[in-house]
């Protein structure tokens, strides 16, 4: 049987990843180890692996992931094809989890600007303009953030929200309520933005709701305030809080679609699974997340290339949790003495 890395490595009284580097990073061993492996590649007969293609260049450097929460299967697509497009390119990728803290981000990032070759900041909760100040020289990707001053990938909203309001006029709805993420979210300030111009082209009303944590108990929290509102149909900033507000509405006796239509933004796998299974606006976060790798890999390799921005398109998927507007909506403490 021919010798393996791992055989070199044992022998040589290395690490695995030592070994590795002598052969694909060599500059990064100190003399003495790099000859210590070289000579034991020799004495064993190790051969190692030819270079991969052109269009896959050696890239061993380390590139770092800042996402706001890798709980939330959205950022969890998001970072899987990232991990994906670097493990084609060589990529080492390191990912933090902020948990939505914006003093978090700022630590986070500080500590990983002089550690990596590049950096991919995806939904920051801070401006953009602070993360650029942040990153200083390192090259950064933003992902639903967007400046003109480096490169971007945006999931543009709009014909997602411009297909949802017409479809929810068309079920014969007037009043849409919104229910709000965070307020440092740049995702929530657009759809935000965007929903109020479609409302207003169409004719309808639209009450902006207050902001809520960007989860399922975000949502339950705001229910009581869309039965309120009046409202016949509700968009939600995520998936995540679109299952909330169902559920929120399922406690005060309020049926999902019979007397509240419910659309979430995302698309992740709960939504089609969930009952009723959640109408949504399918938002491509795994394209996202292996665009911003392949930008950050371009970024690195020429840093006098003009900042580009990408917008990714979006889709209403129409599933269960909408429904016609009610003629007439029976109050829940009548309901349940009927």
């Amino acid at each position: 049987m021919a010798p393996t890395l791992t055989d070199v490595a044992k022998r040589a009284d290395v690490a695995l990843s030592t070994a590795s580097r002598a052969f694909n990073d060599p500059q990064r061993l100190g003399p003495e180890t790099l000859r210590k492996v070289l000579e034991v590649a020799q004495e064993l007969g190790y051969e190692p692996p030819p270079p991969r293609p052109a269009e896959y260049p050696s890239d061993t450097a380390t590139v770092a992931m800042v996402v706001p929460d890798i709980a939330n299967p959205v950022f969890g697509a998001f970072v899987k094809a990232a991990q994906s497009q670097g493990w084609h390119r060589g990529q080492t990728i390191v990912l933090a989890d902020t948990d939505f803290d914006p003093d978090r981000e700022r630590e986070v990032i500080t500590q990983l600007r002089a550690r990596s070759a590049g950096l991919v900041v995806c939904s920051p909760r801070l401006d953009a303009e602070d993360v650029l100040a942040l990153c200083g020289d390192t090259p950064v990707v933003l992902v639903n953030r967007e400046t003109t001053t480096a490169d971007c990938v945006l999931a543009d909203a709009g014909d997602g929200l411009r297909q949802t309001v017409e479809y929810l006029a068309a079920l014969g709805h007037r009043h849409l309520a919104y229910v709000q993420g965070s307020q440092h979210s740049w995702s929530n300030s657009h759809r935000v933005d965007l929903a109020r111009a479609q409302a207003e082209r169409v004719g309808l009303e639209l009450e902006v709701l207050g902001w809520q944590s960007e989860t399922v108990a975000g949502g339950t929290a705001a229910a009581a305030g869309v039965i309120a509102s009046g409202a016949s149909a509700v968009i939600a900033h995520n998936d995540l809080v679109a299952l909330g507000v169902i559920a929120g509405a399922r406690q005060l006796g309020v049926r999902v679609p019979d007397d509240l239509s419910v659309v979430g933004i995302d698309d992740m796998p709960l939504a089609a699974t969930a009952y009723p299974a959640l109408s949504t606006i399918a938002v491509p976060m795994d394209r996202a997340g292996a665009l911003s790798l392949e930008m950050l890999s371009q970024a690195i390799a020429d840093e006098h290339r003009e900042p580009r921005t990408l917008r990714l398109p979006t889709q209403l998927v129409v599933r269960g949790s909408t429904g016609p507007v009610a003629t007439t909506r029976t109050p829940p403490a009548t309901r349940e003495h009927a």
